[in-house]
Protein backbone atom coordinates (compact mmCIF):
# COMPACT_ATOMS: atom_id res chain seq x y z
CA UNK A 1 0.00 0.00 0.00
CA UNK A 2 0.88 3.38 -0.44
CA UNK A 3 0.64 6.53 1.92
CA UNK A 4 1.81 9.47 0.75
CA UNK A 5 0.67 12.63 1.94
CA UNK A 6 -1.32 11.10 4.57
CA UNK A 7 -3.10 9.43 2.00
CA UNK A 8 -4.19 5.54 2.11
CA UNK A 9 -3.91 3.94 -1.59
CA UNK A 10 -4.19 0.26 -1.40
CA UNK A 11 -3.27 -1.89 -3.94
CA UNK A 12 -5.11 -4.21 -6.28
CA UNK A 13 -3.29 -7.47 -5.87
CA UNK A 14 -3.68 -8.47 -9.01
CA UNK A 15 -2.97 -5.39 -11.25
CA UNK A 16 -1.27 -3.75 -8.73
CA UNK A 17 -2.91 -0.28 -9.46
CA UNK A 18 -4.28 1.44 -6.59
CA UNK A 19 -7.76 0.65 -5.88
CA UNK A 20 -8.86 3.99 -3.51
CA UNK A 21 -7.87 6.62 -1.90
CA UNK A 22 -8.49 7.29 2.03
CA UNK A 23 -7.35 9.87 4.26
CA UNK A 24 -5.29 8.77 7.40
CA UNK A 25 -6.71 10.37 10.63
CA UNK A 26 -3.86 11.85 13.22
CA UNK A 27 -4.54 11.34 16.47
CA UNK A 28 -6.03 14.67 17.15
CA UNK A 29 -8.67 13.75 14.35
CA UNK A 30 -8.91 10.33 16.43
CA UNK A 31 -9.50 12.21 19.92
CA UNK A 32 -12.56 13.90 18.14
CA UNK A 33 -13.47 10.24 16.67
CA UNK A 34 -13.69 9.35 20.00
CA UNK A 35 -16.08 12.39 21.39
CA UNK A 36 -18.18 11.56 18.88
CA UNK A 37 -18.56 8.21 19.82
CA UNK A 38 -18.76 9.09 23.33
CA UNK A 39 -21.88 11.28 22.93
CA UNK A 40 -23.40 8.80 20.39
CA UNK A 41 -23.47 5.90 23.02
CA UNK A 42 -24.99 8.13 25.81
CA UNK A 43 -28.15 8.13 23.60
CA UNK A 44 -27.72 5.16 21.86
CA UNK A 45 -27.83 2.96 25.30
CA UNK A 46 -31.16 4.70 25.90
CA UNK A 47 -32.94 3.00 23.14
CA UNK A 48 -34.55 -0.21 24.26
CA UNK A 49 -33.39 -3.76 22.60
CA UNK A 50 -36.19 -4.27 20.47
CA UNK A 51 -35.90 -0.93 18.47
CA UNK A 52 -32.16 -0.97 18.75
CA UNK A 53 -32.41 -4.33 16.46
CA UNK A 54 -35.31 -2.64 14.40
CA UNK A 55 -32.63 0.11 13.07
CA UNK A 56 -29.82 -2.80 13.14
CA UNK A 57 -32.34 -4.11 10.46
CA UNK A 58 -32.48 -1.52 8.31
CA UNK A 59 -28.71 -0.81 8.41
CA UNK A 60 -28.74 -4.47 7.14
CA UNK A 61 -30.81 -3.73 4.02
CA UNK A 62 -27.98 -1.11 2.59
CA UNK A 63 -25.73 -4.36 2.53
CA UNK A 64 -28.70 -6.29 0.53
CA UNK A 65 -28.89 -3.19 -1.73
CA UNK A 66 -25.47 -2.70 -2.57
CA UNK A 67 -24.21 -6.80 -2.65
CA UNK A 68 -22.59 -6.42 -6.29
CA UNK A 69 -20.60 -3.21 -5.25
CA UNK A 70 -19.40 -5.09 -1.56
CA UNK A 71 -18.22 -8.24 -3.67
CA UNK A 72 -16.34 -6.04 -6.14
CA UNK A 73 -14.70 -3.99 -3.76
CA UNK A 74 -13.37 -7.16 -1.49
CA UNK A 75 -12.22 -8.82 -5.14
CA UNK A 76 -10.13 -5.61 -5.85
CA UNK A 77 -8.86 -4.96 -2.41
CA UNK A 78 -7.75 -7.75 -1.19
CA UNK A 79 -7.98 -10.19 -4.28
CA UNK A 80 -10.67 -12.85 -3.39
CA UNK A 81 -12.38 -14.67 -6.74
CA UNK A 82 -15.61 -12.69 -6.99
CA UNK A 83 -17.49 -16.02 -6.52
CA UNK A 84 -15.92 -16.32 -3.54
CA UNK A 85 -16.46 -12.46 -1.97
CA UNK A 86 -20.41 -13.15 -3.13
CA UNK A 87 -20.51 -16.30 -0.92
CA UNK A 88 -18.92 -13.69 2.28
CA UNK A 89 -21.91 -12.12 1.66
CA UNK A 90 -24.19 -14.76 2.40
CA UNK A 91 -21.95 -15.89 5.24
CA UNK A 92 -22.51 -12.19 6.74
CA UNK A 93 -26.36 -11.78 6.45
CA UNK A 94 -26.49 -15.22 8.28
CA UNK A 95 -24.43 -14.60 11.46
CA UNK A 96 -25.90 -10.65 11.39
CA UNK A 97 -29.62 -11.79 11.37
CA UNK A 98 -29.03 -14.48 13.87
CA UNK A 99 -27.62 -12.21 15.81
CA UNK A 100 -30.30 -9.77 15.28
CA UNK A 101 -32.75 -12.18 16.50
CA UNK A 102 -30.60 -13.14 19.59
CA UNK A 103 -30.25 -9.83 21.04
CA UNK A 104 -33.56 -8.86 22.67
CA UNK A 105 -33.67 -12.62 24.19
CA UNK A 106 -29.76 -12.32 25.34
CA UNK A 107 -29.52 -9.03 26.82
CA UNK A 108 -32.88 -9.18 29.10
CA UNK A 109 -32.64 -8.63 32.21
CA UNK A 110 -32.51 -12.33 34.59
CA UNK A 111 -34.72 -12.00 37.31
CA UNK A 112 -33.63 -13.95 40.31
CA UNK A 113 -35.93 -17.13 42.15
CA UNK A 114 -38.10 -14.94 44.51
CA UNK A 115 -36.36 -13.56 48.21
CA UNK A 116 -39.03 -12.89 50.69
CA UNK A 117 -38.86 -8.45 50.87
CA UNK A 118 -36.28 -8.14 48.15
CA UNK A 119 -36.39 -7.71 44.06
CA UNK A 120 -33.00 -8.96 42.64
CA UNK A 121 -32.06 -9.03 38.83
CA UNK A 122 -29.21 -8.67 37.16
CA UNK A 123 -29.10 -6.30 34.26
CA UNK A 124 -26.82 -6.55 31.21
CA UNK A 125 -25.04 -2.74 30.81
CA UNK A 126 -23.44 -1.49 27.03
CA UNK A 127 -20.08 -0.89 27.84
CA UNK A 128 -20.01 2.50 25.98
CA UNK A 129 -17.74 2.90 23.12
CA UNK A 130 -15.97 0.10 21.06
CA UNK A 131 -12.81 -0.26 19.57
CA UNK A 132 -13.00 -2.69 17.00
CA UNK A 133 -10.03 -3.50 14.61
CA UNK A 134 -10.74 -5.92 11.67
CA UNK A 135 -8.71 -7.85 9.24
CA UNK A 136 -8.46 -8.37 5.63
CA UNK A 137 -9.03 -12.08 5.05
CA UNK A 138 -12.83 -11.50 5.98
CA UNK A 139 -13.37 -8.21 5.68
CA UNK A 140 -16.79 -8.36 6.52
CA UNK A 141 -17.49 -11.96 8.73
CA UNK A 142 -14.84 -10.75 11.20
CA UNK A 143 -16.09 -6.90 10.95
CA UNK A 144 -19.66 -8.20 11.62
CA UNK A 145 -19.20 -10.40 14.59
CA UNK A 146 -17.96 -7.30 16.58
CA UNK A 147 -20.01 -4.80 14.84
CA UNK A 148 -23.51 -6.57 14.80
CA UNK A 149 -23.13 -7.76 18.46
CA UNK A 150 -21.59 -4.24 19.70
CA UNK A 151 -24.68 -2.23 18.24
CA UNK A 152 -27.18 -4.58 19.17
CA UNK A 153 -25.67 -4.39 22.86
CA UNK A 154 -26.37 -0.82 23.13
CA UNK A 155 -22.78 0.45 22.18
CA UNK A 156 -20.92 2.67 19.58
CA UNK A 157 -18.45 1.29 17.53
CA UNK A 158 -14.86 2.86 16.27
CA UNK A 159 -14.83 0.58 13.20
CA UNK A 160 -10.53 0.81 12.08
CA UNK A 161 -10.74 -1.61 9.07
CA UNK A 162 -7.56 -3.29 7.42
CA UNK A 163 -5.75 -0.85 5.13
CA UNK A 164 -5.74 -3.53 2.91
CA UNK A 165 -9.58 -3.19 2.58
CA UNK A 166 -10.51 0.32 3.91
CA UNK A 167 -13.40 0.42 1.20
CA UNK A 168 -15.58 -2.19 3.77
CA UNK A 169 -15.01 0.52 6.77
CA UNK A 170 -16.74 2.78 4.57
CA UNK A 171 -19.37 0.14 3.86
CA UNK A 172 -20.03 -0.45 7.48
CA UNK A 173 -19.94 3.13 8.01
CA UNK A 174 -22.59 4.35 5.59
CA UNK A 175 -24.99 1.24 7.13
CA UNK A 176 -24.70 2.15 10.18
CA UNK A 177 -23.40 5.56 10.94
CA UNK A 178 -27.22 7.00 11.41
CA UNK A 179 -29.41 4.40 12.47
CA UNK A 180 -32.65 5.74 13.18
CA UNK A 181 -32.18 9.35 12.52
CA UNK A 182 -31.41 10.76 16.50
CA UNK A 183 -33.16 9.88 19.30
CA UNK A 184 -34.38 12.34 22.24
CA UNK A 185 -31.81 13.64 24.46
CA UNK A 186 -29.16 12.35 22.01
CA UNK A 187 -27.91 12.07 18.28
CA UNK A 188 -26.48 8.50 16.30
CA UNK A 189 -25.19 10.32 13.60
CA UNK A 190 -21.91 8.68 14.86
CA UNK A 191 -22.94 5.49 16.71
CA UNK A 192 -20.47 4.00 13.97
CA UNK A 193 -17.91 5.91 12.64
CA UNK A 194 -15.24 4.14 10.24
CA UNK A 195 -11.19 5.29 10.68
CA UNK A 196 -8.34 4.50 9.01
CA UNK A 197 -4.95 5.27 11.35
CA UNK A 198 -1.17 4.33 11.39
CA UNK A 199 -0.59 1.58 14.13
CA UNK A 200 1.36 4.85 16.44
CA UNK A 201 -1.51 6.72 16.40
CA UNK A 202 -4.13 4.14 16.96
CA UNK A 203 -2.32 2.75 19.57
CA UNK A 204 -2.31 6.08 21.23
CA UNK A 205 -5.63 6.17 20.84
CA UNK A 206 -5.93 2.97 22.84
CA UNK A 207 -4.19 4.24 25.62
CA UNK A 208 -5.33 7.68 25.62
CA UNK A 209 -8.78 8.24 25.01
CA UNK A 210 -12.43 7.80 25.87
CA UNK A 211 -12.76 4.11 24.88
CA UNK A 212 -13.94 1.03 27.04
CA UNK A 213 -13.61 -2.38 25.27
CA UNK A 214 -11.58 -3.19 22.11
CA UNK A 215 -12.24 -5.70 19.87
CA UNK A 216 -9.10 -7.12 17.58
CA UNK A 217 -8.97 -10.20 15.10
CA UNK A 218 -4.97 -10.86 13.96
CA UNK A 219 -1.99 -11.82 14.01
CA UNK A 220 -0.64 -12.97 17.28
CA UNK A 221 1.93 -9.93 17.19
CA UNK A 222 -0.76 -7.44 16.77
CA UNK A 223 -2.54 -9.02 19.29
CA UNK A 224 0.19 -9.03 21.76
CA UNK A 225 0.78 -4.52 20.23
CA UNK A 226 -3.23 -3.94 21.35
CA UNK A 227 -2.66 -5.82 24.72
CA UNK A 228 0.02 -3.51 25.41
CA UNK A 229 -1.64 -0.74 24.30
CA UNK A 230 -4.77 -1.36 26.79
CA UNK A 231 -2.28 -2.09 29.77
CA UNK A 232 -1.07 1.27 29.44
CA UNK A 233 -4.28 2.94 29.53
CA UNK A 234 -4.08 2.08 33.04
CA UNK A 235 -1.16 4.14 33.22
CA UNK A 236 -1.86 7.12 30.91
CA UNK A 237 -5.40 7.44 31.59
CA UNK A 238 -5.90 5.97 35.55
CA UNK A 239 -8.47 3.53 34.30
CA UNK A 240 -8.65 -0.08 33.24
CA UNK A 241 -10.44 -1.33 30.57
CA UNK A 242 -9.99 -4.86 28.34
CA UNK A 243 -10.09 -6.36 24.77
CA UNK A 244 -11.10 -9.70 22.93
CA UNK A 245 -8.70 -11.21 20.71
CA UNK A 246 -9.24 -13.40 17.85
CA UNK A 247 -5.60 -14.47 16.98
CA UNK A 248 -3.74 -16.91 14.43
CA UNK A 249 -4.49 -20.72 14.27
CA UNK A 250 -2.40 -23.86 13.02
CA UNK A 251 -5.81 -25.95 12.85
CA UNK A 252 -5.57 -29.34 12.76
CA UNK A 253 -7.93 -32.15 11.68
CA UNK A 254 -7.64 -35.97 12.24
CA UNK A 255 -9.21 -38.52 9.74
CA UNK A 256 -9.84 -41.50 11.77
CA UNK A 257 -9.54 -45.67 10.52
CA UNK A 258 -13.86 -45.38 9.98
CA UNK A 259 -14.00 -41.57 8.49
CA UNK A 260 -15.25 -41.57 4.89
CA UNK A 261 -11.83 -40.64 2.96
CA UNK A 262 -13.86 -38.68 0.26
CA UNK A 263 -15.98 -36.55 2.18
CA UNK A 264 -12.46 -36.09 4.45
CA UNK A 265 -10.59 -35.00 1.60
CA UNK A 266 -13.34 -33.12 -0.10
CA UNK A 267 -13.94 -30.77 3.52
CA UNK A 268 -10.20 -30.44 4.07
CA UNK A 269 -8.63 -29.37 1.06
CA UNK A 270 -11.32 -27.25 0.79
CA UNK A 271 -10.30 -26.18 4.28
CA UNK A 272 -6.86 -25.59 2.89
CA UNK A 273 -6.89 -24.06 0.33
CA UNK A 274 -10.61 -21.87 0.47
CA UNK A 275 -9.48 -17.85 0.06
CA UNK A 276 -6.06 -19.14 -1.40
CA UNK A 277 -5.63 -20.39 2.55
CA UNK A 278 -5.76 -16.69 4.15
CA UNK A 279 -8.07 -17.69 7.22
CA UNK A 280 -7.06 -17.97 10.69
CA UNK A 281 -9.66 -21.43 10.91
CA UNK A 282 -8.41 -22.61 7.52
CA UNK A 283 -6.70 -26.71 7.94
CA UNK A 284 -2.83 -26.25 8.41
CA UNK A 285 -2.34 -29.83 9.13
CA UNK A 286 -3.92 -33.44 8.45
CA UNK A 287 -3.43 -36.58 10.19
CA UNK A 288 -4.54 -39.74 8.60
CA UNK A 289 -4.80 -43.30 10.26
CA UNK A 290 -2.35 -45.23 8.56
CA UNK A 291 -5.23 -47.37 7.20
CA UNK A 292 -6.78 -44.79 5.15
CA UNK A 293 -3.64 -42.35 4.05
CA UNK A 294 -3.17 -43.97 0.55
CA UNK A 295 -6.87 -43.31 -0.38
CA UNK A 296 -6.88 -40.23 1.29
CA UNK A 297 -3.42 -38.90 -0.31
CA UNK A 298 -5.43 -39.74 -3.93
CA UNK A 299 -8.12 -38.17 -3.30
CA UNK A 300 -6.25 -35.08 -2.21
CA UNK A 301 -4.20 -34.75 -5.10
CA UNK A 302 -7.06 -35.19 -7.64
CA UNK A 303 -8.95 -32.12 -5.52
CA UNK A 304 -5.75 -30.09 -5.51
CA UNK A 305 -5.54 -30.59 -9.15
CA UNK A 306 -8.55 -28.89 -10.09
CA UNK A 307 -7.77 -25.16 -9.14
CA UNK A 308 -7.97 -22.22 -11.18
CA UNK A 309 -5.67 -19.76 -10.95
CA UNK A 310 -5.98 -16.10 -12.13
CA UNK A 311 -8.19 -13.09 -12.02
CA UNK A 312 -10.51 -13.10 -9.37
CA UNK A 313 -12.85 -11.07 -11.36
CA UNK A 314 -13.22 -14.01 -13.79
CA UNK A 315 -16.41 -15.93 -12.36
CA UNK A 316 -14.41 -19.62 -13.20
CA UNK A 317 -11.07 -18.51 -11.05
CA UNK A 318 -11.25 -20.69 -7.84
CA UNK A 319 -8.11 -18.95 -6.33
CA UNK A 320 -6.99 -15.65 -6.38
CA UNK A 321 -3.84 -14.11 -5.66
CA UNK A 322 -2.31 -13.52 -2.47
CA UNK A 323 -3.36 -10.17 -0.67
CA UNK A 324 0.51 -9.34 0.22
CA UNK A 325 3.04 -10.61 -2.17
CA UNK A 326 5.50 -11.17 0.53
CA UNK A 327 3.54 -13.73 2.29
CA UNK A 328 4.76 -15.98 -1.01
CA UNK A 329 8.39 -15.93 -0.10
CA UNK A 330 7.21 -16.99 3.97
CA UNK A 331 5.81 -20.30 2.78
CA UNK A 332 8.42 -20.01 0.05
CA UNK A 333 10.97 -20.60 3.23
CA UNK A 334 8.78 -23.03 5.01
CA UNK A 335 7.99 -25.31 1.99
CA UNK A 336 11.83 -25.36 1.10
CA UNK A 337 12.83 -25.68 4.79
CA UNK A 338 11.03 -29.13 5.21
CA UNK A 339 11.95 -30.66 2.04
CA UNK A 340 15.62 -29.95 3.16
CA UNK A 341 14.59 -32.17 6.04
CA UNK A 342 13.45 -34.76 3.99
CA UNK A 343 9.78 -33.70 3.23
CA UNK A 344 8.64 -34.48 -0.28
CA UNK A 345 6.26 -32.17 -2.26
CA UNK A 346 3.55 -34.08 -3.57
CA UNK A 347 1.72 -31.33 -5.55
CA UNK A 348 1.96 -27.53 -6.01
CA UNK A 349 5.29 -26.02 -3.82
CA UNK A 350 6.28 -22.58 -6.12
CA UNK A 351 5.60 -19.31 -6.43
CA UNK A 352 2.47 -18.41 -9.81
CA UNK A 353 2.89 -14.89 -11.42
CA UNK A 354 -0.44 -14.24 -13.15
CA UNK A 355 -0.67 -11.40 -14.61
CA UNK A 356 0.74 -8.81 -12.22
CA UNK A 357 -0.69 -10.94 -9.17
CA UNK A 358 1.29 -13.12 -6.95
CA UNK A 359 0.10 -16.52 -6.56
CA UNK A 360 1.13 -19.65 -4.45
CA UNK A 361 -0.07 -23.19 -5.75
CA UNK A 362 -1.81 -25.13 -3.95
CA UNK A 363 0.54 -27.37 -2.19
CA UNK A 364 0.58 -31.11 -0.82
CA UNK A 365 3.28 -32.05 1.19
CA UNK A 366 4.30 -35.22 2.83
CA UNK A 367 7.13 -36.83 4.85
CA UNK A 368 6.96 -34.05 7.58
CA UNK A 369 6.16 -33.72 11.46
CA UNK A 370 5.48 -31.59 14.20
CA UNK A 371 8.94 -30.43 14.49
CA UNK A 372 9.11 -28.56 11.40
CA UNK A 373 7.98 -24.95 10.82
CA UNK A 374 5.31 -25.79 7.93
CA UNK A 375 3.69 -28.16 10.97
CA UNK A 376 4.23 -25.81 13.55
CA UNK A 377 4.09 -22.04 12.23
CA UNK A 378 0.91 -20.29 10.64
CA UNK A 379 1.67 -19.29 7.08
CA UNK A 380 -2.00 -18.41 5.74
CA UNK A 381 -1.51 -20.08 2.48
CA UNK A 382 -2.70 -23.19 0.59
CA UNK A 383 -0.28 -25.16 1.70
CA UNK A 384 -1.99 -28.71 3.54
CA UNK A 385 0.98 -31.52 5.32
CA UNK A 386 -0.72 -34.46 5.62
CA UNK A 387 0.61 -37.12 8.40
CA UNK A 388 -0.08 -40.46 9.17
CA UNK A 389 -0.64 -42.08 12.45
CA UNK A 390 -1.04 -45.14 14.48
CA UNK A 391 -3.89 -44.33 16.52
CA UNK A 392 -6.71 -42.06 17.58
CA UNK A 393 -4.40 -41.24 20.65
CA UNK A 394 -1.40 -40.67 18.39
CA UNK A 395 -3.63 -38.12 16.76
CA UNK A 396 -5.13 -36.62 19.26
CA UNK A 397 -1.66 -36.06 21.30
CA UNK A 398 0.02 -34.53 17.23
CA UNK A 399 -3.36 -32.21 17.06
CA UNK A 400 -2.88 -30.97 20.81
CA UNK A 401 0.87 -30.54 19.88
CA UNK A 402 0.42 -26.73 18.80
CA UNK A 403 1.24 -23.28 20.25
CA UNK A 404 -2.68 -22.59 18.76
CA UNK A 405 -5.69 -23.43 19.48
CA UNK A 406 -8.75 -22.26 17.70
CA UNK A 407 -10.32 -24.93 16.13
CA UNK A 408 -9.75 -28.95 15.96
CA UNK A 409 -11.39 -31.51 13.76
CA UNK A 410 -12.33 -35.74 13.58
CA UNK A 411 -13.98 -37.36 10.49
CA UNK A 412 -15.43 -40.34 11.83
CA UNK A 413 -18.46 -42.52 11.58
CA UNK A 414 -17.95 -42.98 15.18
CA UNK A 415 -20.21 -40.06 17.45
CA UNK A 416 -18.55 -42.00 21.03
CA UNK A 417 -14.94 -41.16 19.04
CA UNK A 418 -15.89 -37.80 18.18
CA UNK A 419 -16.55 -37.15 21.93
CA UNK A 420 -13.28 -38.75 23.40
CA UNK A 421 -11.75 -36.72 20.85
CA UNK A 422 -13.68 -33.23 21.72
CA UNK A 423 -13.09 -33.68 25.49
CA UNK A 424 -9.57 -33.74 25.23
CA UNK A 425 -9.31 -31.59 22.13
CA UNK A 426 -7.44 -28.31 23.58
CA UNK A 427 -9.11 -25.75 21.35
CA UNK A 428 -11.94 -23.36 21.36
CA UNK A 429 -14.26 -25.13 19.06
CA UNK A 430 -14.32 -29.18 17.83
CA UNK A 431 -15.86 -29.94 14.73
CA UNK A 432 -17.00 -33.76 13.91
CA UNK A 433 -17.27 -34.54 10.50
CA UNK A 434 -16.86 -30.69 9.10
CA UNK A 435 -14.58 -27.82 9.50
CA UNK A 436 -13.62 -23.88 8.47
CA UNK A 437 -17.13 -22.89 9.54
CA UNK A 438 -19.17 -20.29 12.39
CA UNK A 439 -21.63 -21.23 13.31
CA UNK A 440 -23.08 -18.43 14.86
CA UNK A 441 -25.54 -19.61 17.84
CA UNK A 442 -21.80 -21.11 19.26
CA UNK A 443 -19.34 -19.12 20.65
CA UNK A 444 -16.32 -18.32 18.81
CA UNK A 445 -13.24 -18.22 20.93
CA UNK A 446 -9.92 -19.54 21.31
CA UNK A 447 -6.82 -20.79 23.60
CA UNK A 448 -2.99 -20.10 23.79
CA UNK A 449 -2.13 -18.05 20.78
CA UNK A 450 -5.51 -17.92 19.15
CA UNK A 451 -6.71 -15.57 21.96
CA UNK A 452 -8.75 -14.78 24.45
CA UNK A 453 -12.76 -13.51 24.84
CA UNK A 454 -15.76 -14.34 23.24
CA UNK A 455 -17.66 -13.73 19.89
CA UNK A 456 -20.95 -14.72 18.53
CA UNK A 457 -23.83 -16.42 20.60
CA UNK A 458 -25.45 -14.80 23.33
CA UNK A 459 -21.85 -15.02 25.14
CA UNK A 460 -20.58 -12.62 22.32
CA UNK A 461 -22.88 -10.35 24.29
CA UNK A 462 -21.59 -10.79 27.52
CA UNK A 463 -18.08 -9.99 26.15
CA UNK A 464 -19.30 -6.44 25.54
CA UNK A 465 -21.59 -5.86 28.28
CA UNK A 466 -21.28 -5.59 32.16
CA UNK A 467 -22.77 -7.19 34.76
CA UNK A 468 -25.19 -4.96 36.70
CA UNK A 469 -26.78 -5.96 39.96
CA UNK A 470 -30.35 -4.08 41.29
CA UNK A 471 -30.34 -5.21 44.63
CA UNK A 472 -33.65 -3.76 46.40
CA UNK A 473 -35.29 -4.12 49.67
CA UNK A 474 -39.07 -3.38 48.97
CA UNK A 475 -41.32 -2.19 52.26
Amino acid sequence: MIKPDGILKPINPFTLETAGEYPLQEFPALQTTVAKARKAALAWRRVNPAQRTEWVRTGLQYFEANRAAIARDICLQMGKPIRQAENELKGFFERADWLSDAAEAALAPETLPHKAGFLRRIEHVPLGVVLIIAPWNYPLLTAINGVATALLAGNAVILKHSSLTPAVGQHFARAFGNLGGGVPGGSLENVLQSVQAEHEALGKMISECDIDHVVFTGSVEGGRSVQQSVARRAECANRFIDCSLELGGKDGAYVAADADAAKAAGDLVDGAMYNAGQSCCGIERVYVHHSLYGEFLDRCLTLTSEYVLGDPQDRNTTMGPLASAKAAGDMLRQVEAAKARGAKVVAGGGIVRIGKGTFFEPTLITGVDNSMAVVREENFGPILPIIPVRDDAEALRLVNDSPYGLTSAIYTSDRERAERFAAEADTGTVFMNRCDYLDPALPWTGVRDSGRGTTLSKYGFYALTRRKAIHFRLG
